[in-house]
């Protein structure tokens, strides 16, 4: 609370202390002046209840004009979310309607309508390589343009796609090294990846790219986009069979604490976004106190008021 928030409080404690010294001594001389007469004094403190009362309304009333607030502990689903969608060559086979990237399409759209504006929605559409077409950004309208962009081409690399995942979480640029060394890039525990794969890999180092998200504390959900018995697709005026691997997927949503959720029809893929837990965070958030403080000051001031006209006849 500012300066200016305050002043009337303190000019109203001010006037409450005034008024309740006031009365203090107006009741002192009005004793002391009964007592000289030979008068008893009816009600001793009690008589004075009323008045209190009142007079501890208009302080409440004051603090309440300050607009005070508690910060009280509040969990919320909060962080970074990137969807990770497989664009390759297999991602076209019809084994899941309409092919596999459509419905994968329609379950991420699907996922992002369902989480509150206080996550951040990535996209990275990733085949041998991967590009990030959506950094995380809170107008989720952004992801939905980039999930409809999304169009089949080229091989399928996992581990690009954990890597290139982790530079839209971290802003900077994530690779396993030659070496196989796997960088220090922080912690990020309220940032997760959803992976939308048949987990068909052609590329190295998956192992290492989902070490390096688990030991930042990123989770990978993976979600499995296909059939076991799998269907073929034309590459290249060539016909392929492609199945669901479930095995990979499953390795590295263990590896990096996270779960595979198999969704083998669309009926399960729409049910994703109900499926997938992101992580609660706590945050400290203002709890105002002025309602609570004015109907305090009501009670009070009714009170007082109830007992001086009983007493006295009077408000006051």
């Amino acid at each position: 609370m500012t300066l200016s928030s305050w002043l009337p409080a303190a000019v109203g404690l001010l006037v409450t202390a005034a008024l309740a010294w006031a009365a203090v001594v107006s009741a002192r001389r009005r004793t002391a002046a009964l007592t000289a007469a030979g008068v008893a004094v009816p009600g001793g403190r009690r008589a004075y209840l009323g008045v209190g009362l009142t007079i501890a309304g208009v302080g409440v009333l004051a603090i309440a004009a300050a607009g005070p607030a508690a910060m009280v502990p509040v969990p919320r689903t909060a962080g970074t979310v990137i969807l990770a969608v497989d664009v390759s060559n297999s991602m076209g086979a019809d084994d899941v309607a309409p092919t596999r990237l459509a419905a994968a399409q329609r379950a991420a759209r699907a996922f992002v309508a369902a989480q509150p504006d206080s996550v951040d929605i990535g996209v990275v559409a990733f085949e041998r390589g991967a590009l990030t077409t959506a950094r995380p950004d809170a107008d989720h309208s952004v992801a939905l343009k980039a999930i409809d962009r999304l169009r089949i081409t080229g091989g399928t690399s996992l581990g690009t796609a954990i890597t290139a995942s982790l530079s839209a979480i971290t802003g900077k640029q994530v690779a396993v090294g030659r070496d196989g060394t796997a960088p220090d890039i922080g912690y990020w525990p309220s940032a997760t990846i959803v992976m939308f794969s048949d987990g068909q890999n052609q590329g190295a180092d998956v192992e290492r790219a989902a070490t390096v998200a688990q030991r930042a504390g990123v989770h990978v959900h993976t979600v499995g986009v296909g059939t076991t018995a799998g269907a073929a697709v034309k590459v290249d005026g060539y016909h392929l069979q492609t199945s669901l691997d479930e095995d990979t997927l499953t390795s590295i949503a263990r590896t990096t604490g996270g779960a595979y959720h198999p969704a083998s029809d669309t009926a399960r893929l729409d049910g994703i976004a109900d499926t997938i837990d992101l992580r609660l965070t706590v945050s400290d958030e203002p709890l105002p106190l002025a309602g609570g403080l004015i109907g305090l000051a009501l009670a009070l001031l009714t009170a007082g008021a109830a007992l001086n006209v009983l007493r006295s006849g009077r408000v006051i």
